[in-house]
């Protein structure tokens, strides 16, 4: 009788689940550390907006035949720095910029393919997201944009600290607030672009938005929470893996389902906790 460790065990033994491992681990301590600055600062749904202007940007590139990771990095930090740029210039609300960049990226995207070359697997596994889709280039660069990502984030974690809770008072006190506000936009559209190939342009923003709120459910200093998303994060990434191989389920979707279990779960918990 085949148990569970037994198809474990053949699941890790592909090389695409390994890339898709090392990718999705890599993606998902990201997307939990920048998730917590983007939720308290009411910024949540930027992931989801550079999403949709990554897959844009991944449609014209497929379409004229540029390296599509390579198109959608520039594109994606463009969009970031100039939502940001619309936002603190006061000509549109953040969360209105996102909207117009997001609908009409995708727009464009879905245009652009449908009257060339069709919505073909490669495109829908950039919507959806795939794990036979990570190529060992994709993995290598994810793994240089990922340790960019986590780096500069180490390196400024006390100034990013400063700026999300008081951006007034962090400002008041020498921060450069606005240099910050741009390396938070730099760091989330590398990380979104990154994620996009495992977790698709429709299924990202939840990676980023689910760790920190769930963390936020149980934890009350923000250490606290930076290392319960973190973990919350990888876990629920490696358990969605799992069961989307044991139950033939699409990987992103499963992955999306098990953070929203375990926040359902952490809200519990809370919950408990705090009554008298």
């Amino acid at each position: 009788m085949i148990t569970v460790l037994d198809q474990l065990s053949v699941l890790f033994s592909y090389s695409f689940i390994q890339r898709a491992l090392v990718v999705g681990i890599l993606v998902s301590l990201c997307a939990a550390l920048l998730g917590i600055s983007l939720v308290l600062r009411r910024f949540s749904m930027i992931g989801d907006g550079l999403s949709h202007v990554g897959f844009g940007a991944l449609a014209i590139a497929a379409v004229i035949g540029i390296a599509p990771l390579a198109a959608a990095i520039p594109v994606t930090i463009a969009a970031a720095f100039f939502m940001l740029w619309l936002n603190e210039r006061g000509h549109m609300q953040g969360d209105a910029a996102i909207a117009i960049l997001s609908s009409s990226a995708l727009a464009v995207g879905v245009l652009i393919t449908a009257t060339t070359t069709g919505m073909n697997t490669d495109l829908n596994s950039y919507m959806f997201g795939s794990i036979l889709a990570i190529s060992e280039g994709d993995m290598i660069l994810s793994i240089i944009v990922s340790a960019v990502v986590l780096i500069l984030y180490a390196l400024f974690y006390h100034p990013l600290f400063s700026v999300t809770f008081d951006e007034n008072f962090a400002t008041a006190t020498g921060t450069k607030a606005s240099r910050y506000n741009l390396l938070l936009s730099l760091l989330t559209a590398l990380t979104v672009v990154v994620g996009m190939r495992l977790m698709g342009t429709l299924l990202i923003s939840p990676l980023i938005i689910f760790p920190a709120l769930t963390a936020m459910r149980v934890c009350k200093s923000y250490r606290g929470v930076v290392l319960c998303s973190m973990a919350t994060s990888v876990l629920c990434f490696f358990v969605g893996l799992c069961a989307s191989f044991l139950f033939s389920l699409p990987t992103g979707a499963t992955i999306v389902c098990v953070n929203l279990v375990c926040f359902l779960g952490f809200t519990v918990v809370g919950a408990v906790r705090r009554t008298p």
